[in-house]
């Protein structure tokens, strides 16, 4: 048996350990796939409106059945998964990139820096997300970037306050203080010994605050502060549903599903993660 053959086999034993990471991993496989399948329809604006075929249940050519507007009802909920795997990659990666280097730099530097920064991160984090998602609509007008913006700026403390508390752990450790003693330069030291060893609280951290996005994502939508007309959305499509809750449930159930599953399965999968990375486990 090749090294290529035992190595698959052992990762699956692994993950039979863990059935959170491989549920996790199930169900965060299912909305890429659901969002790489929308790239194959068309979008949303372009679907076909048909007022005959309108608040149908699942049917031939419909499998779904069908919106207030006749559209097919799968299509705008794979529609709905590329908005909310795009939203919560951008919002995700804006949170990371912003927290992670103020994490560091807070971490390393000390003082007066470590002090300025971490009361910076408070004040952020007492700022309610809807209501910097309102400021910004109100200043920028809404959409599906503003909803990014704001989810994505929202985040930002939590990922400095975790890169700080971890950063500062390590930075006591004897390796960072003998690459100090050889005078490398602090920034160095962060990216090349600190990061690789806070690497999995902060895939943990990216899972979670992906799972924040969605729902932020689902409900500026639902207000009217994020994703705008013809774009699917699950929280447009949730608040479209209120007028037809008793003739076609399904409008609101199927889009719930989807966005419960999707948050569940990236709740599993930070869970799982942390099992994994545990290392007394």
């Amino acid at each position: 048996m090749t090294e290529g053959q035992v190595l698959p086999s052992s990762l699956l034993q692994r993950l039979r350990g863990h059935p959170r990471l491989l549920a996790g991993l199930t169900l965060w496989g299912l909305l890429m796939a659901a969002a790489a399948a929308s790239l194959l329809l068309p979008e949303a604006g372009q679907l076909p409106v048909d007022l005959a075929r309108r608040l149908q249940g699942p049917g031939p050519g419909h499998w779904l059945g069908t919106d207030a507007l006749g559209r097919d009802l799968l299509s705008l909920l794979l529609g709905g998964a590329r908005n909310a795997l795009g939203v919560g990659l951008i919002a995700t990666g804006l949170s990371l990139g912003l927290g992670l280097p103020l994490g560091l730099l807070a971490a390393s530097q000390g003082g007066w820096v470590d002090r300025l920064i971490s009361r910076l991160g408070d004040l952020g984090q007492a700022f309610p997300a809807l209501l910097l998602a309102i400021l910004m609509a109100a200043s920028l007008g809404p959409g599906m970037g503003v909803a990014m913006l704001a989810i994505g700026l929202h985040g930002v403390p939590a990922c400095l306050r975790l890169v700080r508390a971890a950063a500062r752990v390590q930075w006591q450790r004897d390796y960072v203080r003998a690459a100090r003693a050889f005078g490398r330069p602090g920034w160095q030291i962060a990216r090349v010994h600190v990061l690789p060893n806070i690497a999995s609280p902060l895939l943990v951290l990216a899972s979670n605050q992906f799972a924040l996005a969605l729902l932020a994502e689902a409900a500026l939508a639902y207000l009217g502060l994020g994703t705008q007309a013809p774009a699917p959305s699950w929280g447009r499509m949730l608040a479209e549903a209120q007028t037809w809750l008793f003739e076609a449930p399904q409008l609101a159930l199927l889009p719930g599903l989807c966005l419960m599953l999707s948050v569940l399965g990236l709740q599993l999968l930070a869970d799982g993660l942390r099992d994994w990375l545990d290392p007394r486990g």
